[in-house]
Parts: structure tokens; sequence; C-alpha cells
């Protein structure tokens, strides 16, 4: 892992997207958040992995999850314009294709931001009390 930033409400990390940071990857971030946060979890996860597979082992990114207004927003920033993510029909198959649809599961809602030096994939999770409270759906993070 690269650098670490904490300004106390966000957490900004900037690392090279190899499978190995994945893992240390998401116990910064549950350090961070304070309890455990399987879906926030979940989402730096996939949307690393997605970096890492279109975009290429090593790429530059910068993961972001801050909270606000009840909702946690995670964000992960790539060198690369032209990999856009979108969600596909995994048959039972396929070995890969679901992420993105587990991301979209579990988030609020997602998108992709692009600019003059690449794209941010982020998504907004409800925190604990809001609509993915609901049975058979985790919190984003519970306190």
């Amino acid at each position: 892992m690269s650098e670490v930033y904490d300004t106390s409400v966000d957490l900004e990390v900037e690392l090279l997207a190899f499978p190995k940071a994945v893992p240390e990857l998401r116990r910064v971030v549950r350090e961070h958040l304070g309890a455990p946060c399987a879906d926030v979890q979940l989402c730096v996860s996939e949307l690393v992995g997605n970096v890492i597979r279109h975009v290429g082992e090593g790429a530059p990114v910068r993961v972001r999850v801050s909270r606000a207004g009840g909702l946690t927003r995670v964000e992960v920033a790539d060198p690369d314009q032209r990999a856009l993510p979108g969600l596909v029909r995994a048959t039972a198959d396929d070995e890969t294709g679901r992420g993105l649809a587990l991301l979209d599961a579990v988030a609020l809602r997602w998108g992709v931001e692009q600019g003059a030096s690449g794209k941010t994939v982020w998504c907004e999770l409800g925190e604990a009390g809001t609509v993915l409270d609901a049975p058979g759906q985790g919190s984003a993070c519970v306190p």
C-alpha cells in the first residue's frame, strides 16, 4: 500500500492495483470506519478488482471512502478512460461477471465519472438504520 491519508472524516489511499494489496485495503477500510463493514469492504474489493482485471495489474489507483448525510461513499479512481464498468448477466456456468451485480445489490446507487486523466467509479451505501437494513440485507457499517 502506497500512502494512506486520514482526514478524520475521509479515508484516501493511493496504491498500485495488485491482488495482494486488496486484503490490506479491506483491513485499512475496516479500521478507519471502526467496525465490521462487509458491504463497504465488498465494494472496495470489487472496484479495485475490476481495475486489476480490466486496466491491468500495477495500475495506480486512488481509493476514497467518505461518510456524510447517512451515506458511505466509495470511490476508486484509475488512469484508464476506456475501461468502463457495466452490469452483465452472468450465466450459471460463467466464471466471472457477478461482481458489479453484487455491488449493485448492496449499493443505493453507483456510477462512473470520467475526467481528463482517467475515471472514478463510485458507489453509495446506506449506513445502519437505512434501507439496507431490510431483512436479508446488511448495512454498510455497523457502528
